[in-house]
C-alpha cells in the first residue's frame, strides 16, 4: 500500500537441492545464476534489497548480490524454519513480509507489483491453493514465526486475497532438466 513502508523481502535459499544434486541456485540459467533472477525481479519491481535466508554456507549468487543474509542453522529441518526466521525479522522491523523462493527464476516484477497492490496477498497455484510469492501482513507474522519442519505457509495464506500467476511463472528449479524448461520460458518472454 502506498503509505506503508516497503515490506521486508525475504528470498528463501536454504534448501538442500538434493534432487538437483546440490548447487542449483548457482547454476547458470540464460547467463545468470538461478538465484539472481528473483533478486532482479525484486529490483525491477522497485523494491529495496531485503534478506536472503541461507543454510550454513552462503551460495555464490547471494554473496555476489550485496544483500544481507540470515543463516538458518535448522535449514535441514525444512522450509518452515526459513519462513519462521524471515517472519521474525519482519516482526522485529515492524514491516510486512514478501516471501519469495530463490529457485523460482520466472517470477516477474509485474506479479510482485500485483501482490503489493494489496495489504496482504498470496499467489494462486494451479491446484487452487495459496502459496509464494506471498505478501504477509502483520496478522500472520506471529504464526509464521512459529513454523518449523517441512510445512510451509500455504495453509495460513489461504485467508488472503489471491493473485493469479502468469503461465509458467511458478516453475521452480528442482532438477537439472528444469533449467532447459526455464530457459525456454525466458526466451518466450521476448
Amino acid at each position: 500500500m502506498p503509505d506503508d513502508p516497503p515490506p521486508l523481502v525475504a528470498v528463501l535459499a536454504a534448501g538442500a537441492a538434493s534432487r538437483f544434486g546440490g548447487g542449483k541456485l548457482d547454476a547458470d540459467l540464460a547467463g545468470k545464476r538461478v538465484g539472481r533472477w528473483v533478486l532482479d525481479a525484486v529490483g525491477e519491481a522497485g523494491l529495496p534489497p531485503g534478506v536472503i535466508v541461507v543454510p550454513g554456507h552462503v551460495p555464490a549468487f547471494a554473496a555476489e548480490s550485496g544483500w544481507p543474509t540470515l543463516t538458518n542453522i535448522c535449514a535441514s529441518d525444512g522450509i518452515g524454519t526459513s519462513i519462521a526466521l524471515a517472519a521474525s525479522a519482519a516482526l522485529g522491523q515492524g514491516r510486512r513480509l514478501l516471501v519469495l523462493l530463490a529457485d523460482m527464476p520466472l517470477v516477474t516484477p509485474e506479479h510482485l507489483a500485483a501482490l503489493l497492490a494489496h495489504p496482504a496477498a498470496a499467489t494462486t497455484y494451479p491446484d487452487g491453493k495459496a502459496g509464494v510469492p506471498a505478501l504477509v501482513g502483520p496478522d500472520l507474522l506471529p504464526h509464521l514465526a512459529e513454523l518449523d519442519g517441512p510445512t510451509g505457509a500455504g495453509p495460513l495464506l489461504a485467508r488472503y486475497p489471491r493473485v493469479a500467476a502468469p503461465n509458467g511463472m511458478l516453475l521452480d528449479i528442482d532438477r537439472p532438466e528444469d533449467l532447459a524448461r526455464a530457459a525456454q520460458l525466458l526466451t518466450g518472454r521476448g
